[in-house]
């Protein structure tokens, strides 16, 4: 290819067809591609249903201890390689005849697995959900202000699978009709699903699909992340933890007597525990409030500049690679528009489903009245809009900031008597639409780079989108039954459930309740998130790739920094790694990554049932001082 690829938009496949043989398919139409029923299969469809499970079991993992969820849309394309490459070649050896196992069916079972597992974040098993159930509530103090026992739901698979099913296919129906300008006219890179993309493409080669052939590490699912995650999230989570546990904790905990009282549980708010909760969450809120303000910015500013250079000539650096990349995009274009989902059917079907949803979820949430339902779903498709702009330019889709706006604003709308209901299932109406949205434009972005069908996309993410309503609960049922959800001194500490909580109380009452001091703190720290991340934007890249990131500084914060040594590992073995070989670490973080993550999740469930049996493993080990005698 030369060197000349360099220069390629990002959008190129990782390893293309030689350019003749491309140009030649492109141009006579000989390359064919499967009808959109064709990419939709029954083993694709099983494989999805299988690692839906599992990766929803490593997304409940992940919320219920840590609340930092790396994105797993590679490791799903990966996998789904594995399984039913595996699955074609045993039955090849036994004599079957099977059908060829093409990209398109690839990323058919990524985008299924993506809908089903994304449930297990934006369905808030580890955050505005958990918020409501009686270990949060006595976790926060019966006697705390605001915190009313009326404001309690305990989880149910019951009301848990319908208000999933009620409120999750919105955000699929409100921005379909905009995949063609999303990703064609604005050309939005969506990084997570070009990276995919380029994976997929690269697997259906030869020499991709020995890329493909790891094994699973029965290893901590911490340093996998670790692997996955950037060094600059990595090492930020580290500086989160010294700083905080190594020095601010320390500082406050010898104010006890003079700030707080003295002598209390280590989970009462009016003592350290309300100063690390409340400064997590003000680092989190500016960390969000900056970067909302910044993509809408950007997002306006990107939009006016695609319709200002729609009519620009483009600059033509070598005219065989120009060729080349004007023919593959026609192809490109032509399958994405080809099999057209119309839009009088999504707005229809958005429609059909917000009046469901406003009819359905008072009954569940009766302190969340249906003009307030109705509220959410008209304001949505404009939010969703702005977040899947924002994914599409920057990779970060923030879903939890939009559903933190619509806590507070409906938790203060409907005050004391039952706010902190209505706004914690508020948030979860607003963060399921404009997650669901982001994830479905990423996927498109996916399926336009690997010539699959946009009908096939679409159906494939409410296939998942249903899958997830019932498997998402039903692995989060498994924890719930097998482990102590919530417990501060327990392994899974829900960090973000008691947070969501204080958000939901301090929309209705104030910042009245704090501890001394504790608001000037926060003010300071909310205040450094945002000149921090403003650093970030303005120094140059050579800088500013080592200035941290206050969104990951705030999970140690709270939740400890046990976790944090765990993912530096990850990054020191990548970094190691790439010194070493940087195209070995390119081509195989993600695979080992996969697995360390994956094996560790397998582990959870012979382990969450030895734990139902009350069934200790039969193997402990313990590192500590020798004892004097």
């Amino acid at each position: 290819m030369g060197t000349e690829e360099s220069a390629l938009d990002i959008t190129e496949p990782l390893l293309p067809p030689s350019r003749a043989e491309a140009g030649q398919d492109i141009a006579d139409g000989s390359e064919m591609l499967p009808q959109w029923k064709e990419q939709i299969t029954l083993r694709g469809l099983v494989v999805s249903a299988l690692l839906g499970c599992l990766f929803c079991i490593i997304t409940h993992k992940l919320n219920l201890t840590v609340g930092v969820i790396p994105s797993l849309n590679v490791a799903a394309g990966l996998l789904g390689f594995f399984f039913v490459r595996s699955w074609t070649g045993i039955l090849e050896n036994i004599g079957f005849r099977v059908a060829p196992f093409t990209r398109q069916e690839n990323t058919v079972i990524q985008t299924c697995v993506v809908a089903c597992y994304g449930l297990a974040f934006s369905g808030g098993f580890g955050s505005y959900m958990l918020s409501m159930n009686q270990r949060t509530y006595e976790l926060i103090g019966k006697d705390y202000p605001g915190n009313r026992p009326e404001d309690v739901k305990n989880p149910s698979l019951g009301w848990m699978i319908g208000f999933m099913f009620v409120v999750s296919f919105l955000g699929l129906f409100s921005l379909v009709a905009l995949r063609k300008v999303m990703v064609i006219d604005y050309k939005l890179t969506y990084p997570s699903g070009t990276a995919t993309a380029l994976l997929i493409n690269s697997f259906h080669t030869n020499a991709g699909a020995e890329l493909a052939g790891f094994y699973f590490d029965f290893s901590t699912t911490y340093i996998g992340c670790g692997l996955i995650c950037p060094h600059i999230v990595n090492c930020s989570v580290l500086l989160g933890a010294i700083l905080s546990w190594g020095f601010l904790w320390p500082f406050i905990s010898k104010r006890a007597g003079d700030w707080y009282p003295d002598n209390l549980q280590s989970n009462d708010f009016k003592g350290l525990y309300g100063y690390k909760v409340f400064i997590a969450i003000s680092l989190i809120l500016g960390d969000g409030l900056y970067n909302l303000v910044k993509i809408i910015y950007i997002t306006i500013k990107e939009m006016l500049n695609a319709r200002s250079q729609r009519n620009a000539l483009p600059h033509v650096a070598n005219q065989e690679a120009e060729n080349y990349k004007l023919l593959e995009e026609k192809l490109r274009n032509a399958t994405f528009v080809k099999d057209s989902i119309p839009s009088w059917f999504a707005a229809s079907g958005y429609i059909a489903l917000a009046a469901i949803s406003t009819g359905t979820i008072p009954i569940i949430f009766p302190q969340l009245r249906w003009y307030l339902v109705l509220a959410c779903y008209l304001v949505a498709p404009a939010l969703a809009f702005c977040n899947s702009y924002g994914t599409g330019l920057t990779d970060w889709s923030l879903s939890s900031t939009y559903g933190k706006i619509g806590l507070f604003t409906f938790s203060a709308l409907v005050g004391s008597n039952g706010g902190v209901l209505a706004g914690l299932a508020a948030c979860g109406v607003m963060m399921s639409i404009v997650s669901t949205a982001a994830d479905l434009m990423q996927d498109f972005k996916t399926g336009y780079l690997t010539l699959s069908s946009p009908r096939s996309m679409f159906v494939s993410q409410i296939i998942g989108t249903a899958l997830g309503c019932i498997i998402a609960p039903l692995t989060f049922w498994l924890y719930w039954c097998a482990f102590d959800i919530g417990s501060p001194d327990g392994m899974y500490k829900a960090p973000y459930a008691v947070i969501y909580r204080e958000m939901a109380i301090l929309g209705i009452e104030g910042f009245s309740a704090l501890p001394k001091h504790c608001l000037e703190i926060c003010c300071l720290f909310f205040v450094m998130a945002i000149a921090i991340n403003f650093l970030r934007d303005i120094t140059p890249a050579h800088i500013s790739a080592y200035i941290p990131i206050p969104m990951a500084m705030a999970v140690p914060f709270y939740i400890g920094a046990y976790f944090a040594i765990d993912m530096f590992v990850g990054t020191v073995i990548l970094f190691v790694w790439e010194r070493m070989n940087k195209e070995e670490a390119d081509d195989f973080a993600g695979a080992v990554a996969s697995g360390l993550i994956c094996g560790d999740g397998i582990w959870t469930i012979p382990s969450a049932i030895l734990s139902i049996f009350r069934i200790n493993p039969p193997i402990c080990m313990y590192f500590g001082p020798a004892s004097s005698s």
